[in-house]
């Protein structure tokens, strides 16, 4: 067994290649799980019966009416399930309620021969509710102490002395957004039992063996007597890590009381309605710095909406406190964290975890705090970066710390800074109501899940006898490119042609106890999992060869589907004729294969120890012009270095990064979620509920200019091939648009200004903070020109 980060000569990874799946994506052949409806008869269709309250009890549910409706073939409620009415994994969400936790909230699902049958048959059941007091915001919440879970602290050093004794002691508090997932492909299930009883349920999940222990608790039945495949999905994000199972476990319940396969897919509106989102957050932050301008100590609070139940909402909660330092050396650190309760849909998973939110707040402290320093804030940003040495305020310590300054150099360099900020002082002079600014962001993001049982993979490789392979992974494919990498690890470790590697759908009769695909972990850990199960056969195969060959199996070489020995130039045997013989000489050539990440351990309750395998490390630098007569504003350029390690699939990473930093730039400034506070009949109502007021970043927001650079030079050791994982890090990278949108506001008024701007900052959040710094520069100038009349009087 070779080391698991060592590559062999001339690897398939590292090779820039297309996404396994593209030309099926851009022609429109790629099967999704509602395409595989049309290939059964007799397929129910499922529809919801959504609550008009935000919180209300379900007093009678008469379900009569809609039977008499045509095509109606049966109305799913509480009374059907044979096993647990619940579709959580902390038994705190009932699949059919009797209280309505949230407007929207499903009651019942009624099946139907057509999709519209169900919905008719959904608008004639009659529900009567008893509406009850409802809290749709944070600060309802927070007042009237209406919190769960769990309450963690990390802390460091005595920030109570250190915030005494700074030279320099600031504090604040804002609220932020959460952001709705938007994937392509709605939430899906489809359902049926096969011949054997067997439950079969294809679904859009990034976590099918939690999927298929939720549809099994449901149904009461074992985990054995259900199968989850997933196919691939139209985007997760982590809106599919938590949220399909209880889709699932109605298409499943449906199919096994009818008999009958059972079609479950969400409408745009049912789902943005129904499905959970990126926490918002309220935080109230305090900072102490030193005479040059070093962070010494920082309190915060942060309070997350978690929404009506638990959901994901504390191991969300921990990541943001593990990354409130984002890449900063803090002293002396106390944070709190909190969950709020609230009448709105469950908010879950999503890209980076609570990590995005944790940043947020420490790059508002700096870019609030830098112009009261008299700082430039790239300068105070740099000034702070971790050096070697450092520990985390959890205690880990942070390896590779010197990269940190090293690509903050180098961004600094290829995008030029110097003399654009030369342009930039000139351009505003001469343009009064518009301005240019750009702001630098570090990213330091921690890899591997927070609870340390899930850090563990399987696969299953295949070898035929006329040398092709098959594999199977626990892993999902959402677009990320997962697959692709796993097809590049399988070639690169038996030493095959990358086009003799298929990749199998996920299912969890092929590789069981498998982890959620989240956590930017899917690489590292399938990938680990796939080079072992490789391995194993290629060692066997390695054996075959020597006995052939008359030399030590160590000496074997499997290079692009052609098998020799070292020093041979005459003697040689293809892979697949080796895998023929293998067989022959009765050999096994297929192998389950294992991971697990080595070296972590967490302690939840004292919030202490080391959580994650590494750090992911980049920087960003945006550009943006304002218009002070509207807030508009346009992103000219963006350049990025970001560190994947060695990696896997070019091609693949620099796509991740690119649209991990324009979904982070859309949460950030673009995408705002709105709910009915109001006390009118609709209070609780998600007020965004399509494209058409919930705006999302498309072509018009992409930067003018991009440029993606790749860190070099940067494997890491202990992880598969030497590479990193790219999900969820870059899109903390468009934490520059943010701060860039600050500096050009604060461009329309006096220096020395902190600007407070809003997230998601919107072109009215820019107007707002443009017309302050006006405010502020036609308030200096009248006290200037009022001074010498004053001092003519004395």
């Amino acid at each position: 067994m070779t080391s698991l980060a060592d590559r062999p000569v001339d690897p398939v990874v590292g090779v820039p290649v297309p996404h396994e799946s593209a030309a099926l994506h851009v022609t429109g052949t790629a099967l999704y799980t509602d395409d595989l409806v049309v290939r059964h008869q007799d397929v129910l269709h499922a529809w919801p019966v959504q609550a008009p309250h935000a919180h209300a009890h379900v007093r009678e549910l008469r379900t009569a009416p809609a039977l008499e409706v045509p095509g109606v073939v049966r109305v799913l409620t509480a009374a059907d399930v044979p096993g647990v009415n619940d579709s959580g994994t902390k038994h705190d969400e009932p699949l059919f309620p009797a209280e309505v936790m949230f407007y929207g909230h499903a009651v019942c699902w009624v099946l139907g021969e057509t999709q519209e049958a169900a919905r008719r048959g959904a608008d004639a059941v009659e529900v009567d509710y008893e509406p009850l007091p409802s809290l749709v915001t944070v600060a309802e919440a927070v007042e009237a102490g209406s919190f769960q879970g769990g309450q963690p602290t990390v802390s460091r050093g005595d920030t109570g002395t250190a915030l005494g004794t700074a030279a320099h002691r600031f504090s604040g508090e804002f609220e932020f957004g959460g952001q709705e997932h938007f994937y392509l492909e709605t939430h899906a299930s489809f359902a049926y039992v096969d011949e054997g009883g067997q439950v079969l349920v294809h679904c859009s999940t990034q976590h099918p063996t939690e999927t298929q222990e939720i549809v099994a608790h449901v149904l009461g039945l074992h985990s054995h007597e259900v199968t989850v495949q997933c196919l691939r999905m139209g985007g997760g994000f982590g809106g599919k890590e938590m949220q399909p199972h209880g889709y699932a476990a109605v298409a499943a319940l449906g199919s096994v009381l009818t008999g009958r396969p059972v079609r479950l897919r969400l409408n745009r509106t049912q789902d943005l309605t129904m499905s959970g989102k990126r926490h918002p957050y309220h935080a109230r932050w305090e900072a102490g710095f030193d005479e040059s301008g070093r962070l010494q100590a920082l309190e915060a609070t942060l309070t997350s909406d978690g929404g009506w139940s638990l959901d994901l909402s504390e191991p969300v909660l921990q990541r943001s406190l593990c990354h409130i330092d984002n890449a900063y050396w803090i002293p002396h650190v106390q944070v709190h964290g909190r969950i709020a309760k609230t009448h709105k849909t469950s908010q879950t998973a999503f890209r980076g975890f609570g990590g995005p939110q944790g940043m947020l707040v420490i790059e508002e402290v700096m870019g609030r705090c830098a112009p009261l320093l008299g700082v430039d804030p790239t300068e105070l940003r740099h000034r702070n970066l971790y050096v070697p040495g450092q520990t985390t305020p959890y205690g880990q310590p942070v390896r590779h710390a010197e990269r940190l300054r090293t690509i903050w150099t180098q961004l600094l360099d290829r995008a030029e800074v110097e003399r654009r900020r030369e342009e930039i002082t000139a351009f505003n002079a001469a343009h009064p109501d518009t301005k240019r600014a750009l702001a630098v962001t570090p990213v330091k993001f921690g890899i591997s899940f927070n609870l340390t049982a899930f850090n563990q993979a399987g696969a299953l490789v295949h070898v035929y006898k006329d040398g092709s392979v098959l594999i199977n992974h626990g892993g999902t494919e959402m677009g990320q490119g997962l697959h692709t990498k796993m097809r590049q690890v399988a070639a690169t470790a038996l030493g095959v042609p990358l086009e003799t590697v298929r990749l199998a759908p996920t299912r969890t009769d092929k590789v069981p106890n498998t982890s959620a695909t989240a956590a930017s972990s899917g690489a590292d850990l399938n990938g680990g999992a796939v080079k072992n199960a490789c391995e194993q056969i290629r060692d066997r195969l390695a054996e075959v060869a020597a006995r052939k060959f008359d030399i030590h199996p160590d000496d074997v070489r499997f290079v692009d589907g052609t098998v020799t020995g070292i020093g041979f130039t005459d003697r040689e045997i293809s892979f697949a004729e080796l895998a023929h013989d293998a067989y022959f000489q009765r050999i096994s050539l297929w192998a389950a294969g294992y991971y697990r990440t080595e070296g972590l351990h967490w302690d939840a309750a004292r919030m202490q120890g080391e959580p994650f395998k590494y750090f992911s490390y980049g920087a960003s630098v945006s550009e943006v012009e304002v218009d002070g007569f509207t807030g508009a504003y346009r992103l000219l350029r963006t350049d990025i270095v970001h560190d994947v390690g060695d990696s896997l699939s070019p091609l693949i990473d620099v796509g991740q990064i690119e649209g991990g930093f324009v979904q982070g730039a859309g949460w950030l400034t673009l995408e705002e979620l709105r709910w009915d506070v109001s006390d009118g009949p609709h209070r609780g109502r998600l007020a965004t509920q399509a494209a058409s007021t919930y705006k999302l970043p498309s072509f018009s927001e992409m930067p003018e200019e991009f440029n993606v650079h790749l860190f070099e030079q940067a494997t890491e050791s202990g992880v598969v091939y030497g590479s990193k994982a790219v999900g969820e890090p870059p899109l903390m990278l468009a934490l520059s648009v943010r701060e860039a949108l600050r500096e050009a506001a604060a461009a329309f008024g006096p220096g020395g200004r902190s600007v407070e701007l809003a997230s998601p900052a919107t072109p009215e959040a820019v107007f707002w903070a443009v017309q302050e710094s006006r405010r502020a520069g036609t308030a200096d100038a009248a006290g200037h020109a009022a001074a010498p009349a004053a001092s003519a009087a004395r």
